[in-house]
C-alpha cells in the first residue's frame, strides 16, 4: 500500500476524471442571456404592479401542478425552471408588493433591495463573522441603526429574520441578565419562577418566546390597557407587587412602540422609569413603530424608546426592504454577548486569517450560519439616503390621517379605535341598527370580498368585541386615491352584503 492510501488504492494523476461535474453553467453566454431576461422581466413586472390584481388565489390546476409534481431526478434546464416560475409562482403571491396592500403589517420591497438580494446571493458570504467586508457592512449598519434610535455607544446588535426572532433574542438577554443566577449553566428548574409583563395588546411572539425560553407562557403577565389601548401603569405596578409577594421573581417589562392591532404606543418614558425603580429589564417591541425615530416630525410619538435595555424592530416593514430583515439592539453589549457567546475548537479565533475578528454575530444570537441581510440595508441607505425613508414614513402617516378623516365623514362607516400612527381600524355599520354580532359577520365578509376583488389586500381584527377592517399603511407605492377608492369599495360592498343579509333573514 502506498503511503497515505488508508486502505484504498492510491490515486494516480492518470486516474483523475477530466469531466468532473459542476453546477456552474456549461454555456455561460446562454445563462447570461437568461439572467438578463430574468432581471428585465422582474423590473417590468414590478413597474406594472398597479395594473395587476392585488391578490388572486392560485387556480386549481396551478396548485395541482405544484403539489403533485414528482421529484425531479433529472434536470430539464434553467430556462424551463424559469418558465415554470413565471407560470406557477410569480402571479400568485400574497400581494404585499401592490400599491393597495395594507393587510397585517408588511413591507413592499424595493427594486434596489431586490438587486442587493441578488448580489448578496451571488457572493454568498457566511455571516457568522470573520475578517470580511460583509461583516463590517453589517456592523456599520447596526451602528447607524443604534445612532438613529438614540441607543448608547455601548450598544450592540444583530440582524435577524424578523421581529419575532429579534424580540426573542432581546428577551433571552433579559432572562440571562436578570435571573440572578447562571441560567445558561443551571437552567430554570431549581429556581424561583421568573415573570415578564406586557399589555394585553402585545403581539403573540411574547407568549411563544416565554414558552421557548422555558419561562412558561403562563408567566407572561397580561396587563389591561386604557381607552387608547396603552398599558395601564397602575395595574402593572400592582401585578409586580403581587407577584413578588407570592414569591415569584419579576425580570422584565415589554413596552409596545406600535401595537399590532391599532398602532398604540405605551408610555415608554414611564415604563423606563418604572423598570429602573423596580430593577427590571426594559424591552421594547418596536416592530414597525420604532422607525418613527427616522422622522423628526413624528419621533416624539416613541419618546423613551432610546431608554430601552433592548429594542426589536423590522426593516422589512417601515423601511420597505425585501423580506427578511429584522434587528435587535441591546444597550449593554457585554450583557448581549454574555447571553449567547460560546466556543468550540473548530471555530478557534486567531490574530490572523479568516477568523481573525472572531464570530461576532454568532456571539450575539442563536444562529451560526447566517446570510448577508445587511447588504440591502446598506445599499438602500446609500442609494436613497435616510431622509427619503423619513419622508416616506411621513407620507404614510398623512395617508392614514386622510383615511381616518374619510371614515369619520361617512355615516355608514365607523372608526373603532383612535389612530395613533399608520393604522386605521373601522367597520361598515350601514344605516340600520344591527348589533355587533351581525356587524361582525358583515365586516368579516367585507374583508374577504375586498381581498377577492383583486383590488385590495386588507385584513381584520377584533377590538373590544367588534370586528374591524384593519388598514396598516407601510406602503411606499400607495397614493391618496387608493384610500379614497377603499372607502368607496367598502361602502359599495358593505351595502351589498347588508342587503343580502336582510334578504336572508326575511
Amino acid at each position: 500500500m502506498e503511503a497515505g492510501g488508508h486502505g484504498e488504492e492510491a490515486i494516480s494523476r492518470t486516474d483523475l476524471n477530466p469531466h468532473e461535474r459542476t453546477l456552474d453553467p456549461e454555456d455561460w453566454e446562454a445563462f447570461r442571456a437568461l439572467a438578463h431576461r430574468m432581471v428585465d422581466d422582474m423590473i417590468e413586472q414590478t413597474r406594472a404592479l398597479r395594473t395587476q390584481p392585488a391578490w388572486q388565489s392560485p387556480p386549481a390546476d396551478v396548485k395541482r401542478a405544484i403539489l403533485e409534481e414528482p421529484l425531479p431526478r433529472e434536470g430539464q434546464s434553467a430556462g424551463q425552471a424559469y418558465a415554470d416560475y413565471l407560470h406557477l409562482v410569480q402571479p400568485y403571491t400574497n400581494g404585499n408588493r401592490h400599491p393597495r396592500a395594507w393587510g397585517w403589517v408588511r413591507g413592499n420591497g424595493t427594486p434596489i433591495g431586490a438587486m442587493a438580494e441578488m448580489l448578496a446571493a451571488a457572493i454568498n458570504p457566511h455571516l457568522g463573522g470573520g475578517d470580511q467586508s460583509p461583516t463590517y457592512v453589517e456592523e456599520r449598519c447596526l451602528q447607524w441603526l443604534a445612532q438613529v434610535m438614540g441607543m448608547p455607544a455601548t450598544a450592540t446588535g444583530i440582524l435577524t429574520s424578523g421581529g419575532t426572532m429579534a424580540n426573542l433574542l432581546g428577551l433571552a438577554v433579559a432572562r440571562h441578565a436578570k435571573a440572578g443566577f447562571d441560567v445558561r449553566a443551571e437552567g430554570l428548574a431549581a429556581h424561583t419562577p421568573l415573570t415578564v409583563y406586557a399589555s394585553s395588546e402585545a403581539h403573540m411572539w411574547a407568549g411563544n418566546a416565554m414558552d421557548l425560553l422555558g419561562l412558561g407562557s403562563s408567566r407572561l403577565r397580561s396587563i389591561p390597557v386604557d381607552e387608547n389601548f396603552r398599558i395601564d401603569l397602575a395595574a402593572l405596578r400592582l401585578k409586580i407587587r403581587e407577584d413578588r409577594a407570592a414569591g415569584l421573581q419579576p425580570i422584565a417589562v415589554i413596552g409596545n412602540a406600535g401595537t399590532v392591532n391599532t398602532g398604540a404606543v405605551d408610555d415608554l418614558e414611564a415604563l423606563a422609569a418604572l423598570c429602573r425603580e423596580e430593577e427590571l429589564w426594559f424591552h421594547v417591541d418596536g416592530a414597525f413603530g420604532a422607525l418613527l425615530k427616522l422622522s423628526p416630525r413624528h419621533a416624539s410619538l416613541v419618546r423613551g424608546l432610546e431608554q430601552a435595555d433592548s429594542l426589536a424592530f423590522d426593516l422589512h416593514k417601515w423601511m420597505y426592504l425585501p423580506f427578511e430583515i429584522g434587528c435587535v439592539l441591546v444597550a449593554n453589549g457585554e450583557e448581549h454577548r454574555a447571553a449567547f457567546a460560546s466556543s468550540a475548537s473548530y471555530l478557534e479565533g486567531a490574530k490572523r486569517g479568516i477568523l481573525a475578528t472572531g464570530l461576532i454575530f454568532a456571539d450575539r444570537g442563536l444562529e451560526l450560519t447566517r446570510g448577508f441581510k445587511a447588504l440591502k440595508l446598506w445599499m438602500a441607505l446609500k442609494a436613497h439616503g435616510l431622509n427619503a425613508f423619513s419622508e416616506m414614513i411621513e407620507q404614510n402617516m398623512a395617508q392614514a390621517r386622510y383615511l381616518e378623516r374619510r371614515v369619520l365623514e361617512e355615516p355608514e362607516l365607523e372608526l373603532l379605535a383612535p389612530r395613533s400612527m399608520n393604522i386605521v381600524c373601522f367597520r361598515y355599520r350601514g344605516r340600520g341598527a344591527a348589533g355587533d354580532e351581525l356587524l361582525n359577520a358583515l365586516n368579516r365578509e367585507l374583508v374577504l370580498r375586498l381581498q377577492e376583488s383583486g383590488e385590495f389586500v386588507v385584513s381584520g381584527t377584533m377590538l373590544k368585541g367588534r370586528y374591524a377592517l384593519r388598514i396598516a399603511n407601510t406602503n411606499h407605492r400607495s397614493r391618496l386615491q387608493d384610500f379614497e377608492d377603499l372607502v368607496q369599495w367598502s361602502l359599495k360592498l358593505g351595502c351589498e352584503i347588508e342587503a343580502e343579509s336582510q334578504a336572508a333573514r326575511t
